[in-house]
């Protein structure tokens, strides 16, 4: 890979600074490098991706751990580069990518509103899109806005495979005119956002698992890959699924992960294999011993992310849940009564975080019996020893990890 003196001299000078970022403890160095790198040659991500095939992965739940499966699943054809600590903006691509740059393969994982600028410049082989539904209002926009977008990039790219969750509307919207659609029963745990088509701003009729627009073309493709129960069906076949992540949502991402991985190449069953050794994401799913309490933290940041972890908590379970309205959380948490809380009737909840509040206004509607703490250390000693599943938004999930480090090291 050529990179010219100039990306050179960025690639060397943002790798200084994700070093002296991470020696400092003053962050990951997964932004500052790319934020450099990109101030010293803005061309330094085209420059970064040549030579390599890479993969967009994006949507509103699901992409962390999808950009892991498949991570992992295309490791069997040789080194991957990905931005694994989740930095999904520009820089943080950006800073992956020069980590790794002779990978001859690259999984990013995006931020919806930034896959176009980042299309543009790495040219992907391919596009993961996962499911489109209400996330941060303030920050990210309403998800016909976010569509638009994803269909701009995927419209620009017709080099590129689209691996497409034919459930959603939305998404197979976006992906409609690919001339390489790849079109995968996924499910959806939200309609309420895919009432009306964006390609025509008419109403979407659901009828089953089938969905039509009347009066165009536009209706549920026929899909290529499907799951059912613990297996995924692609072609009349079915391959067993094991998977060390709980819930309908995570087969539902491995079932896309191996389409993208077969798309580039990869057996079925090899990357099958592959996806089941994810055990954790960023810290999440795994269970581990703190203190007597085996405990799980589950990220929810909108309503669908909220009601796919309440139904990944385990009956005998204690809940702890964690609500912050921070930038990076979007401080508008309307979306708090969006949620199906029902399925807490009758067990342990404690509430804590910054908008603890909000969250118990929300709860007391519900009916749902609960102690309300100040803070998350309070919080997770009031449970008691076994089974404890935090659910929690983004920075949230960030403060609990950061409490839980400082107090139990790196116990499991």
């Amino acid at each position: 890979m050529k990179l010219g003196v100039r990306g050179a001299l960025a690639r060397g000078t943002g790798r200084l600074a994700s070093w002296a970022s991470k020696k400092s403890g003053r962050g990951s160095g997964g932004v500052i490098g790319g934020r450099v790198a990109m101030m010293l040659d803005p061309n330094v991500l085209s420059k970064l991706s040549r030579g390599k095939r890479v993969v967009i992965v994006t949507g509103t739940n699901g992409k962390s751990t999808t950009t892991s499966m498949l991570r992992e699943a295309l490791k069997t054809r040789g080194a991957v580069a990905s931005n694994v600590l989740g930095d999904n903006m520009t820089a943080g691509v950006t800073a992956a990518l020069m980590e790794s740059d002779e990978a001859p393969f690259a999984v990013l994982e995006v931020d919806e509103l930034y896959v176009p600028a980042v299309a543009r410049a790495v040219k992907p082989a391919g596009f993961v899109l996962l499911n489109l539904s209400r996330d941060q209002l303030d920050r990210v926009g309403e998800a016909n806005a976010v569509e638009a977008r994803i269909r701009e990039a995927v419209e620009e790219n017709p080099q590129a495979f689209v691996v497409a969750n034919c459930d959603d509307p939305l998404i197979t919207s976006a992906a409609w005119e690919s001339p390489n659609p790849i079109w995968v029963a996924a499910g959806v745990t939200r309609t309420a956002d895919s009432v009306t088509f964006p390609r025509t701003n008419t109403p979407v009729l659901r009828q089953g698992e089938q969905w039509i627009v009347p009066g165009s073309e536009f209706r549920r493709p026929e899909p290529a890959w499907r799951f059912e129960g613990d297996a995924i069906i692609f072609e009349g076949a079915s391959h067993p699924l094991a998977l060390a992540l709980p819930g309908r949502a995570n087969r539902a991402n491995a079932t896309q992960a191996v389409a993208a991985a077969h798309a580039l190449g990869v057996d079925i069953d090899e990357a099958i294999g592959q996806i089941n050794r994810v055990s954790q994401v960023s810290g999440r799913y795994e269970r581990k011993n703190l203190g007597g309490r085996l405990t799980r933290i589950l990220l929810a940041k909108n309503p669908a992310g909220w009601q796919e972890s309440l139904s990944m908590t385990e009956e005998d379970a204690s809940i702890v849940l964690s609500v912050n309205g921070r930038v990076g959380d979007g401080e508008d948490l309307a979306w708090l009564w969006e949620i199906d809380f029902s399925s807490l009737l009758g067990r342990k909840v404690t509430v804590t975080g910054e908008r603890r509040a909000d969250l118990a206004v929300r709860l007391e509607y519900a009916g749902v019996d609960f102690e309300l703490v100040e803070t998350t250390p309070e919080a997770f000693e009031r449970a008691p020893e076994g089974a404890v599943d935090v659910v929690a938004n983004y920075t949230a999930a960030h403060d609990f990890n950061n409490w839980t480090a400082r107090e139990f090291g790196e116990a499991k």
